[in-house]
């Protein structure tokens, strides 16, 4: 079926033609793979162009009704894009963390008084990642989830970092709204999806159309579907997660110490509790432009959670809500096609692009 359509079969799937009903097929096996891999029903699945618009419709199907100014608690180490969409319709209400970039209950409860005292009453959201996707720190993330579900309070838990690189059974963790991405975990860029809990009504973001049970109006991607849906199929599959988890926080393990042997250079976020892909260093005494730079001329490609290598004129908002440099951090990341040559290569040029470049300053 997924080799019919990539062939150049394009219809409607919304059509009760027979192309139509063979391209709603496949769709629809594809939904079924991406719910099998989040333990959740398949009706629960709203497929979009991915984790940004995922987020922007959750944020918008819950503050629309709520009106615009309804505080939202939201912390400075979510996304961007959850921060700003819930800026742009809400009254954000923020959420601290500690020098690791941790979310608490005790944290989110504060947040909760804080908007009953100012508001005279509760957040009409409350988010909470997953996993950070700077320093890939994991939250408390069921326990806030738990605390919101007492309280009545719709909470939103962005899974992009974590999502197939952690299990994930959502119907067990019981949140109201979760984006994911499919790119993330190895599927085609412009694909992700909303999942909603069952018996959550929210109004679509994307109208002039009733496809996804109404919920995301426009002509379905099959292809990318059928991609995110591949890959779901994939880390499905009984210890596969588990496995593609242990390699790479070996990989990640070994970019740390070579790291860390550096005077000066020293790990952000919780070493521990981290999603097994990600790490992110603090250098001290050079900014993380040079470095990036460095390392990219020894074929090493890393990102910088400074202003200098993003598209915002800021620090990382994300470092600077856990009292850290902003300016001064190298994320590392690996992935499915990572290689122990790669993480190699690292080890073999960082030392030589942070020792050049402080002596250039000194």
């Amino acid at each position: 079926m997924a080799e019919w359509v990539f062939r150049g079969v394009t219809a409607d799937p919304g059509r009760v033609h027979t192309e139509g009903r063979m391209v709603r097929a496949a769709l629809e096996d594809a939904r079924d793979q991406v719910a099998a891999l989040f333990a959740v029903r398949p009706r629960q699945v709203v497929l979009t162009s991915g984790g940004t618009e995922a987020v922007n419709a959750a944020v918008w199907g819950v503050l629309a009704p709520a009106g615009r100014g309804a505080p939202v608690a939201c912390a400075a180490v979510e996304h961007s894009a959850v921060r700003d969409a819930s800026a742009r319709l809400g009254t954000v209400i923020d959420v601290a963390v500690d020098r690791l970039g941790r979310i608490t209950a005790a944290a989110v409860t504060a947040a909760l008084e804080r908007s009953l005292a100012e508001h005279s009453r509760l957040p009409a959201l409350v988010h909470c990642q997953s996993a950070n996707h700077e320093v890939g720190t994991l939250q408390d993330v069921a326990d806030v989830v738990g605390l919101c579900r007492e309280r009545g309070v719709v909470v939103h838990v962005d899974a992009v970092a974590a999502a197939g690189h952690v299990p994930l059974d959502l119907e067990s963790l019981g949140a109201d709204l979760v984006s994911v991405s499919a790119h993330k975990l190895g599927g085609p860029a412009g694909m992700g999806a909303l999942i909603v809990r069952r018996g959550l009504r929210i109004d679509p973001l994307l109208v002039g159309g009733e496809q996804e049970r109404g919920r995301r109006a426009g002509l379905e991607d099959v292809a990318g579907a059928i991609g995110f849906g591949a890959a779901a199929a994939v880390l499905a599959e009984p210890g596969r997660i588990d496995a593609e988890a242990a390699a790479a926080r070996r990989r990640t393990d070994h970019l740390l110490h070579a790291a860390t042997t550096v005077d000066a250079v020293h790990p952000y976020g919780d070493p521990d509790r981290r999603v097994p892909h990600i790490v992110c260093l603090g250098i001290d005494g050079v900014e993380a432009e040079p470095v990036l730079l460095g390392l990219d001329q020894a074929g090493v490609a890393v990102h910088s959670g400074s202003s200098c290598s993003s598209e915002s004129l800021e620090p990382s908002p994300v470092l600077e809500a856990m009292g850290v440099d902003g300016e001064r951090s190298l994320r590392l990341s690996v992935g499915w096609s990572t290689t122990d040559g790669d993480v190699e290569a690292f080890a073999a040029a960082f030392p030589g692009v942070v020792g050049r470049l402080r002596g250039l300053r000194s």
